[in-house]
């Protein structure tokens, strides 16, 4: 029973969470609740060291009350919010039963190795959208991660934007990098760097322009012809950094 712990006239007592749920009767003497606090037990509740609420996941920590509810919200162990993009999916879960979910639910395509080869192509590019796609999970490394592909105003400038998401914690992402690359016409555009965590919502990374940005404009050049027609072929890598025990400098290992 944690605080805020409630008492009925006759001295039963319930969590804030149950006196909810029984319509503000006590369960016991069906007398009316109120808004009377046990104190007594609220100091005993304080008082007492409780293990994290994702035990069960693998955390081992334990912690006084107030400090537990602050844990929890940033556990490295609780579950993961489904990472699809342009839903409000409430699905949780770990990393497996997201996949799968992705696989199943979303239809997401899957894909084994760590590089892509994805096109875009869009029959009236001077239309104004805003869109978001989660293109393919890749697994790769034993790990899953996420190509993410948006359209959108950037001040009064059309983009497309592309990036990737790493289905694990900020630090684990760490250990890996990525490449993006978009051309044509004897051109090119290059992005570098390690995916966000998919802790951090898809939005979030939009927002934060944490990605390979084309402007309308480049992406017609890039497309040719007569630029009635946006044609966009975005590539790219995925490698993980390894540590060289001598030197202490990160050596990319590459997936063949």
């Amino acid at each position: 029973m944690y605080p805020p712990i409630h008492q009925c006239h006759n001295g039963h007592t319930l969590c804030s969470t149950c006196k909810t749920r029984v319509h503000n009767r006590c369960p016991t003497c069906r007398q009316e609740l109120g808004d009377i606090r046990c104190l007594a037990l609220e100091k005993i509740a304080e008082s007492l060291e409780l293990p994290c609420r994702y035990i069960s996941l693998g955390c081992p920590e334990i912690f006084p009350y107030y400090s537990k509810l602050k844990h929890e919200a940033i556990c490295n162990f609780r579950p993961y919010n489904c990472p699809y993009a342009g839903s409000d999916c409430s699905v949780v879960g770990d990393i497996p039963c997201l996949v799968a979910h992705l696989r199943d639910d979303h239809r997401v395509d899957m894909h084994s190795g760590c590089t892509f080869n994805h096109r875009y192509v869009k029959s009236n590019p001077l239309e104004v959208e805003n869109a978001t796609w989660m293109l393919t999970v890749f697994h790769c490394f034993g790990q899953y991660f996420c190509l993410h592909f948006e359209a959108f105003q950037l001040g009064m400038a059309p983009v497309y934007m592309a990036f990737l998401r790493f289905m694990g914690d900020e630090r684990e992402a760490r250990n890996y990098s990525y490449s993006l690359e978009v051309g044509g016409n004897g051109r090119k555009l290059t992005f570098e760097g390690s995916p966000r965590s998919i802790r951090d919502s898809h939005k979030k990374v939009r927002d934060s322009h944490d990605g390979l940005i084309i402007y309308r404009n480049m992406a017609l050049f890039f497309s040719g012809g007569d630029r009635k027609e946006l044609k966009l072929r975005v590539t790219g890598r995925i490698w993980k950094e390894q540590q060289n025990p001598e030197g202490g400098v990160c050596i990319p290992n590459l997936c063949s």
